[in-house]
């Protein structure tokens, strides 16, 4: 098989970037490992920035999320004994739209037939060849058949396991990293959430996090020592949790019931830089990850595919190479900048192991400062809502 782009990975990066070229006439082929109900079944993001939704507009493929996504115009930092709301749309004039990864991500998948997007499923044992030429291919084998896909540029949307940034010699790049002493314990349940708007929680016990898929779906989260097991959480003992960590206006309101779906999730800060090799670029949580904190993952893989299908647009239908050699500088700046604020929201909202009394008293003085500073809050609320791209 022939194709001017060869893109790995079917998630919501790769499914987005293939819609892309394909609305400006590039052909594409996504070749993913796994089907299409395990790709379904990961249950990720829920808030949706502005590239993401205009991403969307632009293709055509917004009818549901108009239809069921949450605009919301701000959301709360809690201490214990307060909530500090930030009012994005205040302060930005903008808004995020809650609306679950798995959502977007269905969109997409429905959409690819009708739109002559290719997706090839379960293809096993992809494998990157002549990455560094201006002929490079994939093989991989479906069933018992080999099979090669011959292109111009591989695009790697195959998450941080994936085998696409590591077809990049170790001498050819840099990683960056920052691994988090906890992880997230998550409940997903069909409940109505305890708010209207997200509740970030920074409490003696611990961090949590009160957000929503929908009116009548809730995603809470607490953080856990990295050697924590999901079989030590039974609904109630989380639930209980929850309550004391969101603070008795949260509890008040929260309504339980049995978990559809609870795990741990490791946190992470990481980058790989650059984002281009050769003929092959990386997009989303293949060059790098975010702690979701600042609820950046999914739109900074959004921006990442805006800059790559440009990049890639130019360069195909007027033979543009300097936009290809541009991507990775034009991606990572936006990168650090959201991979700044993960970390600083991170920081702020967790307390870590090693901490003392001195850490103890700048996150206090730190939310002291934004619940009465409308520079920090619209300085928060300017990251929070998206940077430009």
């Amino acid at each position: 098989m022939k194709t001017q782009v060869c893109i790995i990975g079917a998630g919501p990066a790769g499914l987005l970037l293939g819609h892309l070229l394909r609305a400006e006439g590039v052909d594409c082929v996504i070749l993913e490992r796994r089907t299409p109900d395990y790709v379904l079944s990961r249950i990720r993001a829920g808030v949706l920035e502005n590239i993401t939704v205009s991403l969307m507009e632009r293709l055509g493929l917004d009818a549901r999320l108009k239809a069921e996504g949450l605009p919301h115009d701000g959301f709360n930092l809690a201490d214990g004994e307060r909530l500090i709301r930030i009012d994005i749309k205040a302060l930005t004039g903008q808004q995020v739209v809650v609306y679950g990864q798995t959502e977007l991500t269905q969109d997409l998948m429905d959409a690819a037939e009708a739109r002559d997007l290719q997706v090839i499923y379960e293809a096993a044992d992809t494998a990157l060849h002549d990455v560094e030429s201006d002929a490079p291919y994939v093989t991989y084998n479906k069933g018992d058949t080999p099979q090669r896909i011959d292109c111009r540029i591989i695009v790697g949307c195959d998450g941080f396991y994936g085998p696409t940034r590591q077809a990049i010699p170790a001498s050819a790049g840099q990683e960056y990293e920052r691994v988090y002493p906890f992880g997230w314990l998550g409940i997903l349940a069909d409940v109505p959430p305890c708010n209207h708007e997200l509740i970030y929680a920074n409490h003696e016990r611990g961090f949590a996090l009160a957000s929503m898929r929908s009116p009548t779906r809730s995603r809470y989260y607490i953080d856990v020592p990295l050697t924590e097991r999901v079989e030590n959480w039974s609904d109630d003992r989380l639930w209980d949790e929850l309550a004391i960590r969101l603070g008795p206006e949260a509890a008040a309101n929260m309504t339980r019931g049995p978990a559809l779906e609870k795990s741990i999730a490791p946190l992470r800060s990481y980058v790989f830089a650059p984002m281009r090799h050769g003929s092959l670029m990386l997009c989303g949580d293949a060059a790098h990850i975010v702690p979701p904190t600042g609820a950046k993952g999914l739109n900074l893989a959004a921006s990442d595919v805006h800059y790559a299908a440009a990049a890639l647009t130019s360069f195909f239908k007027a033979n543009d190479a300097d936009a290809i050699a541009a991507y990775s500088d034009t991606a990572l700046a936006r990168v650090w900048k959201c991979e700044r604020f993960s970390w600083s929201l991170t920081k702020l909202m967790h307390r870590f192991p090693d901490d003392g009394p001195f850490e103890r008293a700048m996150q206090v003085a730190e939310l002291d400062y934004i619940a009465t500073s409308v520079a920090a809050q619209t300085s928060i609320a300017e990251n929070y809502v998206g940077l430009p791209v």
